[in-house]
């Protein structure tokens, strides 16, 4: 399972709306390997692929390819802001 923060709901709807155009979400990307763990990022998504699944929190949709969904489960997506700058912060628990 995934949880978003309502910050991050809210950055979200903020980057969705930039987009100024019709999108279908916000993609959750994750990048695996490396000794620092996983990368994980975020590309605004015009249209779905049929494979994607689809989350939905409220109207914010969180689109996902197959091979990326097992490594997102458990993850939490919050963002900050703060002096040095405002980002999405994805802490994954391991329990």
């Amino acid at each position: 399972m995934i949880e978003i923060t309502q910050p991050a709901k809210d950055a979200i709807r903020s980057a969705i709306a930039k987009a100024g155009q019709p999108v279908a979400g916000l993609r959750l990307l994750v990048e695996t390997g490396g000794r620092a763990g996983p990368s994980y990022g975020m590309l605004v998504e015009r249209k779905a692929d049929p494979a994607d699944e689809t989350l939905t929190f409220g109207d914010v949709t969180l689109l996902i390819d197959p091979e990326t969904r097992p490594h997102l489960a458990g993850t939490k997506v919050d963002f900050v802001a703060s002096v040095a700058g405002a980002r999405f912060v994805f802490e994954k628990s391991f329990c």
